[in-house]
């Protein structure tokens, strides 16, 4: 007689669609806390809807992805989940709001082998602190559990911002002209960039574990790594109400640091001469333990500063005054010269 075929399920190919089910009910009020008005209806269908909102003279829908890098490896090496989220954030709204958007919603992508609900929340209740701190919605996203992509206890998160900004106030290049004042403003660490060399440097050749204490620091190399991207988006609606035509552009440190970021937002032959503030304890640590030149550190790393304000001369004090004001440290960087021998804007260290 055969013996009876026992029949497999999902969950035992590796994909419990129960916990993701779980899941979804655990992010409902998390997503309903970073509601705005024109959020159409609550998160649980197939798709998130957003009025564009109606007192916008010439509308431009203004759209930033990006994800969290390796960062991601010293929160699983730590266990300290809560505040990635923040992170996934604040690198796609950093990006759009340099247009001078205002950022309407976000979206995210959580991809893991096996699904971790503890875990997962953590992660995405910091996605939605960070939407509250950009006072965008978080209106959607995807959940996918995928075994023998990821190793066990690993995820990736991906992240998608949409905001809106009027066709007469876009900042850019096209505002930007000599003599312009260029400002910058604090980082609050290495913010998601550069944490493949930060890792190798604290890891391989300073020999150091996430829990080691750096006495330059006052802290472990695990709290200094995981410090939270800068959100600057309330302090750049702030600056738009504050300095208006004034303010000429913004520029989002990044990968590439600000000898890559920054003629991203410059006209053609002009260059920023910048001299830069004190360097952070932090960076000092890493540029002595690679030890890692100055020109790499430069390109690496934002260096102390996660954004940059260009200003007509004349607002550059209110501008200065209004981020302050917002809690931010402002630092006086330089001024935007011509450079008739370059046709591609430049920045110059000095």
């Amino acid at each position: 007689m055969t013996a009876p075929v026992m029949a497999i399920t999902y969950r035992e190919a590796g994909v419990d669609i129960d916990a993701g089910d779980e899941l979804v009910e655990r992010i409902k009020p998390l997503a309903r806390a970073t509601r705005i008005p024109e959020v159409f209806d609550d998160i649980g269908g197939f798709a998130g809807l957003c009025h564009v909102p109606p007192d916008i003279e010439e509308p431009l829908l203004v759209s930033g992805t990006d994800g969290v890098g390796t960062k991601l490896k010293v929160a699983f090496a730590t266990g300290h989940h809560g505040t990635v989220g923040q992170d996934l954030v604040a690198m796609c709204v950093n990006d759009i709001v340099t247009c001078g958007a205002r950022p309407l919603f976000f979206l995210d992508y959580f991809g893991c082998g096996r699904l971790e609900l503890g875990v997962a929340e953590a992660v995405i209740k910091g996605i939605a602190d960070g939407c509250k701190l950009a006072g965008c919605a978080l209106i959607g996203g995807e959940t996918a559990e995928l075994p023998g992509m990821y190793a066990n206890g690993e995820y990736d998160l991906a992240g998608f911002a949409v905001g809106v900004v009027s066709k007469k106030k876009l900042l850019g290049p096209r505002r930007v002209k000599v003599g312009d004042r260029i400002l910058g403003v604090a980082s609050t660490g290495l913010h998601s960039n550069g944490y493949s060399l930060a890792r190798r440097v604290f890891e391989q050749e300073m020999g150091l574990g996430y829990d080691s204490v750096v006495p330059e620091l006052g802290k472990t190399v695990g709290e200094a790594l995981l410090v939270p991207t800068k959100i600057y988006a309330r302090q750049v609606q702030s600056l738009l109400g504050a300095v208006g035509p004034g303010l000429h552009a913004l520029c989002h440190v990044t990968g590439g640091g600000l000898p890559g970021n920054l003629p991203r937002v410059l006209p053609k032959a002009t260059r920023a001469r910048i001299h830069l503030p004190e360097i952070p304890a932090l960076f000092q640590v890493i540029a002595k333990g690679g030890p890692v030149e100055e020109a790499e550190m430069l390109r690496t790393f934002n260096m102390g500063i996660g954004l940059v304000v260009v200003t007509d001369e004349k607002d550059a004090d209110t501008a200065r005054r209004t981020l302050t004001a917002q809690g931010a440290v402002v630092h006086d960087l330089g001024v935007i010269v011509r450079d008739d021998e370059s046709p591609e804007p430049t920045v110059e260290l000095i």
